[in-house]
């Protein structure tokens, strides 16, 4: 199964659309995680037809107000627990924030954190907590460049590839 992994899309405030090669791997994925901060109502629905609305998960990052997206998300693919949420907080702290929240809402110890907050991509284990960042998909300031992840995933095994334009 393929996952494609996006955050901090930032339409219309910091960006005017989703790069076409990104869109396409949206399109193209089986399921779609957004760790939030869409920027706008028109930007989510623009993200969720895209993905298609039965293969879309998504949650509320600090710029999403009145989108009723909820702060955190745990789904499962291919044997693999997902908890995604957006990761709100001072940088210094960001890594132990995530993976705390992985550790509350997980159903298993071997649940992959997916955040974005920070615009800059990161795939990293900390306290035990795989911890994937895709980014900022369209490369939202103070990120320096659009960046997504695919997640391949099956029978428990996860592999993931980082995608820059």
């Amino acid at each position: 199964m393929q996952v494609a992994l996006i955050s901090d899309t930032h339409i219309p405030s910091r960006a005017s659309e989703v790069p076409t090669a990104f869109a396409e791997r949206v399109r193209t994925a089986d399921h779609t995680l957004h760790a939030g901060d869409f920027d706008s109502k028109g930007a989510f629905a623009t993200v969720r037809a895209m993905a298609g609305a039965e293969a879309f998960t998504a949650v509320s990052g600090n710029m999403d107000r009145g989108l009723g997206l909820p702060d955190v998300r745990t789904v499962e693919f291919g044997g693999v627990e997902f908890v995604v949420t957006h990761g709100t907080g001072p940088a210094h702290s960001y890594r132990e924030r995530v993976a705390d929240t992985v550790r509350a809402h997980a159903e298993t110890d071997s649940a992959v954190g997916v955040a974005g907050h920070t615009h800059e991509p990161l795939d990293t284990h900390h306290d035990g907590v795989r911890l994937l960042n895709p980014g900022s998909v369209t490369d939202a300031s103070p990120a320096e460049r659009a960046t997504m992840m695919t997640a391949t995933v099956d029978g428990g095994e996860l592999t993931v590839q980082l995608h820059e334009r």
